[in-house]
This record gives C-alpha cells, sequence and structure tokens, in this order.
C-alpha cells in the first residue's frame, strides 16, 4: 500500500485534524465537518483513520535492539508528587561520561513514536530519557483518543514540575557528563521553551513547533536553542514573531528554520502530515546542535 502524505489530503481537512489532535473540537466535530470533503470510497471515518498514527509502520528501531539497553525507570518526582516514569534508552556500548537528552512528548504521552525518538538519539551516542505525563493517570493507555482524553485531566504545575525533576535526574546521571538537552515535539516543543526558562544551566533546547513562553519568560532563558517550525502552522507560528523580538532583546543564542510547505507534525513519521525531507534536515540539524553543545 502507498503511504499517504499530506498531499493526498484536503488543506481545509488537515486543519480539522490539527484541531481534533489538540482537543479544539471532538471526534463528532471533526466527522462531522470532515464530510463534505470525503472520496469517492473514504467516508469521514476513513479520512480520521487514514490520518492517524500508524506506530508499527514508522518504527525505526526496535526496542530489542542489540546497540542499546532500553528499560522504563522510576524516580522521585518533587515533594508531595509521588513518581516520574519514564523510558530510559542508552548506547549498549558506553565509553567515558555521555550527554543526556530529555526527549518530551506531545499531548498523547509516551507512545511508541516518542519511544522510537529515544532510541534514534541513542544510537548517536547519547543517553536519552523519555519521562510519561500521564504516568500518574496510568500511563499512557495505548490509544491515542484516550491518551488525549486523559492529557486534559494532567495538572499542568505538577507535570512541569515533572519535567524539571526528570533534567536534575539526567543531570546527576553516574552515565552522564552532566550535560542536559531537551527536545521536544508540539506539546513537547512548549515545554522544551518552558524548561528553557526554568534551568540556567540548560546545556541546549530544540523544540519543534511548540508554544512560546511570554517575554518576561524569554529573559530568563541561558540556554542555545533551535527552534524548529512547520511553514503550514498558523496556530503555532502566530507566537513566533514576539517570541523572537523578546529572544533578541534577552540576547538569547538562538537558531530558527520554517520549513516551508509542511505540516505541524512533520517529523512525525507514523502519520501522513510527515515529511520526509524536511523531518531529515531538521533531524540532522539537531542531532548537529546538541553535539555541538551537549559534548564540549
Amino acid at each position: 500500500m502507498t503511504r499517504k502524505t499530506a498531499n493526498d489530503f484536503h488543506p481545509e481537512v488537515l486543519k480539522l485534524f490539527d484541531k481534533f489532535v489538540h482537543g479544539d473540537i471532538s471526534r463528532r466535530g471533526f466527522l462531522s465537518s470532515a464530510a463534505k470533503f470525503t472520496v469517492i470510497g473514504l467516508t469521514a471515518e476513513g479520512l480520521l483513520e487514514a490520518l492517524s498514527p500508524k506506530f508499527a509502520q514508522a518504527q525505526q528501531i526496535s526496542n530489542d535492539d542489540p546497540r542499546i539497553t532500553a528499560t522504563y525507570v522510576e524516580y522521585p518526582s518533587p515533594a508531595g508528587y509521588g513518581k516520574i516514569r519514564g523510558y530510559l534508552v542508552k548506547p549498549a556500548q558506553i565509553t567515558g561520561k555521555l550527554p543526556t537528552v530529555l526527549v518530551v512528548h506531545e499531548n498523547r504521552g509516551l507512545n511508541p513514536h516518542i519511544e522510537d525518538i529515544a532510541r534514534r538519539i541513542a544510537l548517536d551516542n547519547f543517553i536519552a530519557f523519555a519521562p510519561d505525563a500521564l504516568f500518574t493517570l496510568g500511563g499512557y493507555p495505548g490509544d491515542e483518543d484516550k491518551a488525549r482524553e486523559l492529557f486534559k485531566g494532567l495538572d499542568q504545575t505538577k507535570t512541569r514540575a515533572d519535567f524539571l525533576a526528570a533534567a536534575d535526574v539526567l543531570k546527576n546521571l553516574p552515565e552522564g557528563n552532566g550535560k542536559v538537552g531537551a527536545v521536544g515535539f508540539c506539546y513537547g516543543g512548549g515545554v522544551v521553551n518552558y524548561l528553557a526558562t526554568q534551568i540556567p544551566d540548560l546545556a541546549a533546547g530544540v523544540p519543534f513547533y511548540g508554544s512560546q513562553p511570554t517575554a518576561e519568560e524569554t529573559a530568563k532563558i541561558k540556554a542555545p536553542l533551535l527552534i524548529q517550525y512547520a511553514g503550514e502552522d498558523e496556530r503555532i507560528n502566530a507566537g513566533w514573531p514576539a517570541y523572537e523580538a523578546a529572544l533578541k532583546t534577552a540576547g538569547v543564542s538562538y537558531e530558527a528554520f520554517v520549513y516551508p510547505g509542511v505540516q505541524h507534525g512533520f517529523n512525525n513519521d507514523t502519520t501522513p502530515r510527515f515529511d520526509e525531507k524536511a523531518a531529515k534536515l531538521a533531524w540532522e540539524r539537531t542531532i548537529a546542535f546538541f553535539n555541538k553543545h551537549l559534548r564540549a
């Protein structure tokens, strides 16, 4: 079966899907609005199914790949918050102290795609840790619709504290070199921007199409940033001009790239919004950025 791309869908359907994924419309709302864009042999339900993630088809590195060691671990969360659970991935052969990377998921928790991202990072000779914000609500449920619903019940104050604690865990990891980078996607991109405002010694941040902090918060950023946006992402890109102005005013070291013609979520290779060319370039830039700032 030929893999579908964003070009196979009407632009309005992609906008509706983005609204559905981010909770702005319900499943019923998507199906009702998308019905006018159906084609022969494909219902509105079929459109939604075609746009939804296909994790197994997109997996690049298996959990039992001999080049890595991967396990689920728990760490204490801040006082009164219980524990953090996440996916810790290391190269199978470690020589010396390695840099560490915190991986922050989208608004569905620690799904198979984000675990695959963590494994890819480990193969580039980093230690990667991907926490599951949904752990306090039972963890990623194995279903994207259920995950989105669970996500609405998160206490974001607690969740942010958990990600801060996870970064501290990496900073003090015995096999680590003390330098922590962070990469996140969509919701996770916003978390990376937030972490940069809260962690003075964050060594590098790479937010993919993430929401932006206020100018007041931006002034606190000390970390170098590599900021990546999709050209066809009006919702997130609307906040970029003000963020860029604040970064310049604060004297933050940053690089920013807007990939023309691609959709929000272009790096996620489990859905048709994936753009292979843009994702490859963005990922090459990400790893080069981490090599530059986390190994020196």
